[in-house]
């Protein structure tokens, strides 16, 4: 589900996520806030395979500040909440929360900043015009 403000995406864990332990590995919350990321873009209307294609861009990591405070397992159902806390010329910091379904407990926190690159000189470049329509100013 989506609105201009925050966006929410379901993830389950699987075996191929976790350790001996059944524990998910700590950089598998990256992947599912990557996943949140982009179908956030998607709800949007942006397919990033066609921005790459029409205007010659993608996104990439710049930060990531990630505060772990309980551990997700096996066949958990998680939901992955994403809201931008500033947006710049050139980049977007989310912040994004991976919850638990069962009883709603706050898993992971992080704050990640994506650049707008040009993709042939690999250089910051603006976002476009129609994106920056489509989201809240937050500054």
């Amino acid at each position: 589900m989506t609105n201009l403000t925050e966006f929410f995406w379901p993830v389950r864990v699987y075996y191929e996520d976790t350790d001996c332990g059944g524990v998910v590995y700590y950089a598998n919350y990256l992947k599912f806030m990557e996943r949140a990321r982009s179908e956030w873009l998607r709800s949007l209307g942006f397919e990033q395979d066609r921005l790459l294609q029409q205007e010659g861009i993608v996104f990439a990591v710049r930060r990531v500040a990630m505060d772990f405070m309980h551990p997700a397992r096996f066949n958990d159902a998680l939901l992955v909440n994403s809201r931008i806390i500033q947006r710049r010329k050139v980049s977007l910091t989310f912040q994004q929360k991976i919850f638990r379904e069962a009883d709603e407990k706050l898993l992971v926190r992080g704050d990640v900043q994506v650049a707008c690159i040009d993709m042939e000189s690999f250089k910051p470049v603006s976002l476009p015009e129609k994106i920056l329509l489509r989201i809240p100013d937050v500054d």
